[in-house]
């Protein structure tokens, strides 16, 4: 069997005989007739290239269009390696179909198939019958791989359906036809009217509007041109239908609700859409009050005629933790926050919960109508395994305590329901896929394993979609897409061994210990009372209709009188702890509000002595800086009286050496006045 370590060129070979072109390299026949038509020619192409080498065949006629395109195909590679050949190859394979390599039967055989290109494929639903009437089956191979069951055993009994898988608590990939939709994740999955209908989800970081039907009867896929309405119901003026992500997709009827998602223009709230079957048209639906704000992975549960709405990320990628509830009677948004101000004051003496902390990509489920459960989600940065549950009359939060086998944190999951079990599958955890198929019994809380599969198998993955069906009154779980790594447009199937009650024990019956232990209850004291009541009557009548006889009747009188007496002491014992449990209940609220009282008192106090502190150090630091001014201005004045010295003082020295100099030249003159009198003739001066 092939896997996903096989070397080359074997693994070339394998994915070529698997894709229709032969496993060896003298083959040179041609099919993918499964692929579209420019995959297939592609195909073709890297085929020729890796086992032919360039193309040297001359161009074909015009006339022939099949041809021509196969020959286009492949000379448009030109000079390729055969090596890069063969690897995008595979790696094409491997996008359009990567779970290819856990269905080749055998390496050794090849499947040559001559099917004409740019025709699309005709399975046939049944098989045909022999010259001599006879019906000869087709039997394939049953190949498994890590536990999972890969191919379907007969031909002749696709026409079944889900009625093919006959082993249960087992992953199963049927065999489908038609022309497989885009590998995707993070995209919308309902049933309606046995088939199952995949709207949008993200591929390579786009997002997708195509719209995707498995008839669930014959398991065959086709795609439906479904065309959106530019304005009301109305209207007959009709558009291309936005991409979106990270929707929740829900069957109303006949008809389909996609709520919420990611698109490339998002508005600024949440946006409500209908799609018909029958019309094969999407149109936005008028909604009234205050509608939340638009997101993606949130989670949408239908309870009653109404849709809870909890958490999710916006359109700025900010997580959420609000809860939100439209009425599908009325198309109106109800006040969730109304709502619980008012049980808070009508139910003063008991808290409302804590919420469970922003998230997206979790997975939500209803209850007997009216506990709303949450499980797991991510943040931006780490993965939860908490479990949360509203009460949707008392609109209280509570976090019981979860037992058996403990889930690990996970999100991008996704849950269905079957009776009161809660189905989780898929998801992952920020390092791998998660490969446990969970089941939590919503009446007990408890977890147990249903399934697990080995290796890097679409079901471990995220974003995948999960439904439900019922065929000849059994149930199936249906998944299909998801991300791990690689892209999946894979459908497995399991069938529950888990029998289905319908009628939960929480409609007609009590609540359960484990969710009556974290349940907010309202007048205690009074169901007390009835139960006790309820168990004395039934003790009494049981008495009476074993004791026919009269002498029998007075001693059970007293038998009975006794076991009042002593259920109402129990019951005036219990009241009386009930009482003092109330009392220190009250007690500790009051100390716990005279605490924070204190705390804020002395946080206000020690700002106050702080902000006293920082405005004394400020106004000492502007004195500093005033008294630094003054001198700065004072030393400013004393060089300003300096420089006008030293102009003062340059100015004498220049007059002082003027003085000297003329004084030395009258001397000189002195000094040498007699020999030049003689000369110019003039007598001497007297001495």
């Amino acid at each position: 069997m092939a896997s996903a370590g096989l070397a080359y060129p074997d693994r070339f070979y394998a994915a070529a005989a698997y894709a229709g072109f032969g496993g060896s390299p003298q083959s040179s026949t041609a099919g993918a007739s499964r692929f579209q038509n420019d995959v297939a020619l592609l195909l073709y192409g890297l085929y020729q290239q890796a086992t032919v080498g360039p193309c040297a065949d001359p161009k074909p006629r015009a006339w022939n269009p099949v041809e021509h395109s196969k020959w286009t195909s492949w000379h448009g590679l030109g000079n390729m390696a055969s090596t890069e050949a063969m690897r995008l190859f595979v790696k094409i394979l491997e996008e359009e179909d990567p779970a290819w390599y856990s269905r080749v039967p055998e390496l050794a055989a090849e499947s040559v198939v001559d099917v004409e290109m740019l025709k699309p494929k005709v399975e046939p639903a049944t098989v045909s019958a022999s010259e001599n009437g006879d019906s000869l089956p087709d039997t394939k191979t049953i190949s498994t791989e890590n536990g999972l069951l890969l191919e379907t055993q007969d031909k002749d009994v696709v026409m079944e359906g889900l009625g093919l898988v006959s082993i249960y608590d087992q992953w199963v990939a049927p065999s489908v036809s038609g022309q497989r939709p885009k590998p995707r994740y993070a995209h919308g999955a309902a049933v309606v009217q046995e088939k199952m209908y995949i709207f949008g989800g993200n591929h390579n970081g786009r997002y997708l509007s195509d719209l995707q039907v498995l008839d669930l009867k014959s398991l065959t896929w086709s795609r439906i041109e479904a065309k959106a309405l530019a304005g009301s119901l109305d209207s007959s003026t009709t558009g291309s239908v936005a991409p979106s992500a990270g929707h929740s997709l829900i069957p109303w009827g006949n008809k389909i609700l996609s709520i919420g998602g990611h698109t490339k223009d998002p508005s600024e709230t949440i946006t409500v859409k209908e799609f018909d079957p029958q019309t094969c048209l999407w149109s936005n639906l008028k909604t009234y009050g205050k509608p939340p704000i638009s997101r993606g992975g949130q989670s949408v549960t239908l309870v009653g005629n109404t849709l809870v709405i909890f958490g999710g990320e916006d359109a700025k990628r900010s997580l959420l933790n609000d809860l939100h509830i439209l009425d599908l009677e009325t198309m109106t948004w109800d006040d969730i926050d109304a709502i619980l101000y008012k049980v808070q004051v009508e139910v003063s003496d008991s808290a409302s919960g804590t919420p469970p902390a922003p998230r997206s990509d979790h997975a939500a489920a209803c209850h007997a109508d009216r506990y709303l459960l949450i499980f797991g989600g991510g943040s931006h940065a780490t993965c939860f395994n908490d479990l949360h549950v509203l009460d949707l009359q008392t609109m209280e939060w509570s976090r019981p305590k979860q037992q058996g086998a403990t889930p690990g944190p996970r999100a991008g999951h996704a849950g269905v329901t079957v009776g009161e079990n809660w189905f989780i599958a898929g998801g992952g955890n920020n390092m791998n896929g998660i490969s446990e198929t969970l089941v939590l019994n919503m009446a007990t809380l408890v977890w147990s394993v249903v399934a697990t599969v080995q290796g890097r198998v679409p079901l471990a993955s995220e974003g995948l979609s999960l439904v439900t069906s019922t065929y000849k009154g059994e149930d199936f779980l249906m998944s299909f897409g998801g991300y791990n790594g690689r892209y999946s447009n894979e459908v497995y199937v399991l069938k529950p061994s888990h029998i289905s009650d319908l009628q939960s024990r929480m409609i007609e019956g009590p609540v359960s210990d484990t969710i009556a232990a974290v349940l907010p209850t309202t007048n205690t004291s009074r169901d007390m009372e009835l139960e006790t009541e309820g168990a004395q009557d039934k003790k009494i009548k049981e008495i009476e209709m074993d004791n026919g006889d009269s002498e029998l009747n007075i001693r059970n009188e007293e038998t009975i009188e006794r076991i009042v007496e002593s259920l109402k002491a129990e019951k005036e014992e219990l009241e009386s702890t009930f009482n003092k449990e109330q009392l220190q209940n009250l007690q500790i609220k009051q100390e716990l509000a005279e605490a924070e009282s204190r705390n804020t008192e002395l946080t206000k106090a020690s700002f106050i002595s702080e902000l006293q502190s920082v405005r004394s150090q400020l106004a000492a630091e502007q004195s500093r800086c005033f008294k630094l001014e003054v001198d700065v201005a004072e030393l400013r004045q004393k060089l300003q009286a300096m420089e006008a010295l030293e102009k003062e003082v340059e100015l004498l020295r220049r007059q002082k050496a003027a003085s000297e100099q003329e004084a030395l030249s009258a001397k000189q003159r002195q000094g040498s006045g007699g020999l030049w009198g003689w000369l110019a003739g003039s007598p001497p001066p007297e001495k």
